[in-house]
């Protein structure tokens, strides 16, 4: 078979691949691998598929294979647990689209000034709503700012031990342990789990007290928790942590807090969370973007990992110019020697989280929030009614639940295989994190959820309950 160029590939054409060999005195392109041992190299042509050999072929297959996935705009969904479907205006995709923003990259000082007041505005109105005067630019994860927050704690106080739920998202906690890295390495952070009260699905306040003490770095709690749970002892914690001379951290679902507290009314220092339910979509395999917030004190400042945006005046009067600021201690700045590697971003979701708050404003968030207690509500109510199922946890929550279905004699597997073929997903299976709990299920009730959506659910799951197998 003739080899041919690959159709979007310029550089494949052979004229071309011998120019470029030719200009770094190479004569073939295997001299470029010859560093790498034979026995790492494939010795054989990798099995793939034909090359597409036009634009309308490409399409055609992208379709096809997306058109075999099922998704929540299709499928009714009560998936939650780091995720959530909530509604996403159209102006935020419309302004998060154009080219001024989607193609941006680092450009002159004065190209930079649209995008700059941009990011200003998104750092202004997510510190209003976190009542918190310093927000840096967004990370990749809720779970990238939580391991940046507890090594900025570390850098503040010299020491090595953090404490964080013990029920906390999996996918998460894995990103955690990453920040706080391996013992082997010098910049060791040991994570120490907080029990986690199997009745009331809070934080067990005597057994965090017993391991906060003068090697607490910082002390991590989530609000609501991973279950739902509104935290009723924060505050005695946050109490314990700085008397201890520890740093108090507390991640929030933003979307709350229209109806909750701002987290440093009950001794936040750092907050952190999630941008995603600020008017971006449910994107997989990427990031959904994180926070983090402190007061404006030149202490948190300089520990910063993050881009940070500032304004300031001009030489005209009255004139008004943005930039960035401590720009060094990053590793844009400072590339290994930052305060932290940041990774990849997500600031164009930074543009979408702007759009989203000035939509909303104060009266739209506490709109939202009662609109999503109200209905988390009615579906626990309703489902707890069925036969062997149960709402078992004590508190009281926001948005998801944890719903018992040990009693019915079926798994959350099954149950959600069955719900699965009937066109909805059910409840996160919680089964396989902490099987000490039994067969149990993580719900998610968003405003998007209406009423006959959950009467729904209710005459499904009783459907399949009663369903002799």
């Amino acid at each position: 078979m003739r080899n041919q160029p690959h159709p979007f590939m310029a550089n494949s054409v052979s004229a071309i691949q011998q120019e470029m060999l030719e200009a770094i005195g190479a004569k073939t392109i295997a001299e470029l691998f010859e560093q790498i041992p034979t026995d790492h190299r494939t010795q054989s042509p990798l099995d793939l598929p034909p090359a597409l050999a036009s634009e309308a072929a490409l399409r055609r297959h992208l379709l096809d294979t997306l058109g075999q996935n099922s998704h929540c705009e299709g499928e009714l969904s009560f998936l939650g647990g780091g995720c959530w479907r909530h509604h996403v205006p159209a102006i935020c995709d419309e302004i998060a689209r154009r080219s001024e923003f989607l193609t941006s990259v680092w450009g002159t000082p004065s190209s930079d000034q649209g995008r700059y007041q941009a990011w200003f505005e998104f750092c202004s109105q997510l510190g209003e709503l976190v009542d918190c005067d310093l927000v840096g630019l967004p990370v990749y994860t809720w779970g990238c700012a939580v391991g940046h927050a507890l090594r900025m704690a570390s850098r503040l106080n010299g020491r090595r031990k953090v404490l964080v739920p013990e029920a906390l998202d999996p996918e998460r906690l894995l990103v955690i342990r990453n920040y706080c890295e391996p013992p082997e390495m010098a910049r060791h952070l040991s994570i120490v789990p907080m029990r986690v009260d199997p009745a009331t699905g809070r934080i067990d306040f005597a057994d965090a007290a017993a391991k906060i003490g003068e090697d607490t770095a910082a002390v991590y709690l989530e609000m609501p928790n991973y279950f739902g749970i509104i935290e009723e002892d924060a505050e005695r914690l946050a109490a314990l942590a700085h008397a201890a001379g520890a740093e108090m951290i507390v991640g929030v679902d933003p979307i709350s807090l229209g109806l909750l507290a701002p987290p440093p009314s009950y001794g936040a220092d750092i907050v952190v969370g999630t941008t995603q339910p600020l008017g971006v979509h449910m994107y997989g395999g990427g990031g959904l973007g994180g926070f983090i917030a402190t007061r404006d004190e030149e202490r948190y400042a300089r520990e910063y990992p993050t881009l940070l945006v500032s304004m300031t005046g001009t030489s005209r009067a009255g004139e008004i110019g943005f930039g960035l600021s401590l720009a060094e201690q990053s590793s844009y700045g400072s590339r290994e020697h930052g305060k932290d590697w940041t990774g990849n971003s997500v600031y164009l979701w930074a543009i979408a989280n702007a759009v989203y708050l000035s939509l909303m404003g104060p009266q739209g968030f506490e709109d939202v929030g009662r609109l999503i207690i109200a209905q988390a509500h009615y579906a626990a109510q309703r489902l707890a009614t069925l036969e062997g199922v149960s709402v078992p946890l004590s508190g009281s929550f926001f948005k998801e639940f944890v719903v018992d279905f040990s009693a019915t004699g079926h798994s959350i597997a099954s149950i959600n295989q069955a719900l699965r073929e009937r066109g909805i997903f059910g409840g996160h299976d919680l089964s396989t994190e902490f099987p000490a709990l039994g067969q149990r299920a993580l719900y998610c009730v968003t405003e998007l959820h209406e009423r006959q959506d959950i009467d729904r659910l209710f005459d499904t799951l009783s459907e399949i309950l009663n369903h002799d197998d």
